[in-house]
């Protein structure tokens, strides 16, 4: 006898935004190790015309968008959970290709956060209630 288990949609999608989270936390705490990346968030901040706090404060409402993510993709009903995960999840797509550094650890973790996004797109997409 062949067993089959599906996996709700609201589950998949929650538990791809904590793959993304951790992915996003992993990088963060790996390119603290590197030389000089004070230096390169002072330069980033004067090329674009903002202050470190500001960059931070971007940083910081970013992650809170995709923690809470993690909790709407199982709290929202159906319609309002497809809508939130096709408009944050592009939207994180750019803030990581945005934000990356050529680093070896921070292109491959930005692959597989990248990779989650779409597939979260891409399931809350095709996700209507029959």
């Amino acid at each position: 006898m062949k067993a089959t288990h599906t996996i709700s949609t609201n589950t998949l999608l929650s538990t791809l935004w904590i793959v993304v989270m951790f992915s996003v936390l992993k990088a963060d705490i790996l390119s603290l190790f590197i030389p000089g990346t004070t230096e390169e968030l002072a330069k980033a901040a004067s090329s674009t015309g903002a202050s470190i706090p500001q960059l931070m404060l971007f940083g910081a409402v970013m992650g809170t968008v995709g923690v809470a993510m993690i909790f709407l993709s199982r709290a929202l009903e159906q319609r309002a959970n497809r809508w939130a995960n096709m408009v944050v999840s592009p939207l994180y797509i750019l803030y990581i290709v945005g934000g990356g550094v050529s680093y070896p650890h921070y292109i491959f973790l930005a692959t597989v956060e990248v990779c989650c996004l779409i597939v979260i797109f891409w399931n809350a997409w095709k996700w209507y209630r029959a």
